[in-house]
């Protein structure tokens, strides 16, 4: 699928184009002024190193295991070499006459590692090899002149600009695979609910529908069966975080409602981390099982998101007989970690803010307070 292609690829094989066609430059400007050079033999030598170096990189860059830092690091050596070796082959005239100034031994194609690495590693390590190459290029020339350091911005331009590119191309690549693996994950769970909504969700939505009926230990266990049904729904129906790794609280949560549980949301999407959604959902499902064990079967819940804009407010309240302060310190003691780990310990890990109303008679309400940058969803 598009998605699992490499969008990196294109970009190797423009680089071995590149050096290609640069190497063919190269040699064919050594083939038009060896006449004049002063060491003609090593003119050669140099052409031959050029051709057979070519070939090797360009082998090198068409496969991903030799596409390495050290191979462009020994292919940027190698070029410097034989720019370098241009002061023992051309005279002294090609080398600083300025009207008349022949090239160096390698031109364009010394290019070529400041085009890879750019690919590779991105901007600030496009524009450092541009740099080692200008630098060796004033070098071998004595001198520096407005010629050369146009090449030099050139150069140093080239491999900012690139690096720039070829990193907004990696990211883009990762996030279409992300996407690609999210879309993959949501068929999976589209597949996995119709066959347990035909089987195991159904099961337990009629044990639900009779716990009002049973007493006891059934009802009970009906009341837990109720519990794991909606559980069950929400883990088959809720969406699979996008490519931003979003998710909507309010879709998570409206979820839950049943015929003991009112929900109320925005009417427009509430974005937070895919991972926060998840452990304030967890909260809200923590709450909801307390009101049902120690509320009865008539308690009812009432559920509501609130986006502030720079905070989400999420209120869980029932109408059951309310937990007297010291209860819940007894239970933190006793190891009946629900209120304590469950809900205070989420929320604390969240960063958020936790306010418990409560008291005999009156009643539960749980208020947690998520604070998020103003631009984004980020805290």
């Amino acid at each position: 699928m598009p998605a699992a292609t490499d969008i990196m690829t294109p970009l190797w094989r423009g680089v071995v184009l590149f050096r290609a066609i640069t190497a063919v430059f190269a040699i064919a400007a050594i083939t038009v002024h060896h006449h004049g050079f002063a060491r003609p033999d090593l003119g050669w030598a140099v052409l031959a190193g050029i051709a057979v170096w070519t070939v090797a990189t360009c082998l090198a860059y068409s496969h991903d295991r030799t596409r390495q830092t050290l191979v462009i690091v020994i292919d940027l050596l190698v070029t410097l070499a034989l720019m370098g070796s241009s002061a023992l082959v051309l005279s002294t005239e090609q080398l600083t006459e300025v009207a008349h100034r022949t090239p160096l031994l390698t031109t364009v194609w010394a290019s070529g590692p400041v085009v890879a690495v750019a690919v590779h590693a991105g901007r600030v390590a496009g524009a450092m090899f541009g740099v080692a190459v200008a630098v060796v290029d004033v070098w071998v020339r004595g001198f520096f002149s407005i010629d050369l350091a146009r090449d030099a911005i050139l150069l140093v331009g080239t491999g900012f600009v690139l690096g720039l590119a070829a990193t907004a191309a990696r990211r883009a690549g990762e996030q279409l695979r992300r996407a690609a693996r999210a879309e993959a994950a949501a068929t999976e769970r589209e597949r996995l609910a119709r066959s347990v909504h035909d089987s195991v969700v159904q099961v337990l939505a009629r044990m639900r529908a009779r716990s009002g009926q049973l007493d006891g230990e059934a009802g009970e266990l009906a009341r837990l069966a109720g519990e794991q049904e909606i559980a069950l729904r929400y883990l088959f129906s809720t969406t699979t975080p996008g490519a931003t790794g979003e998710q909507d609280l309010a879709n998570a949560v409206q979820r839950l409602a049943s015929p003991r549980v009112e929900v109320s949301v925005p009417a427009t999407a509430v974005l937070l981390p895919a991972a926060d959604v998840d452990e304030l959902v967890a909260v809200v499902r923590e709450a909801l099982a307390n009101t049902a064990r120690h509320g009865g079967p008539e308690a009812k819940s009432w559920v509501l998101v609130e986006d502030l804009d720079d905070e989400v407010v999420l209120s869980v309240r029932d109408d059951g007989p309310g937990v007297d302060s010291r209860q819940l310190v007894g239970a933190q003691y006793d190891g009946r970690m629900g209120v304590s780990r469950s809900i205070r310990g989420r929320v604390a890990d969240l960063g958020a803010t936790l306010t418990l109303d409560t008291g005999p008679g009156r009643g539960t309400e749980w208020e947690v307070r998520l604070v998020r940058a103003r631009h984004g969803v980020a805290r």
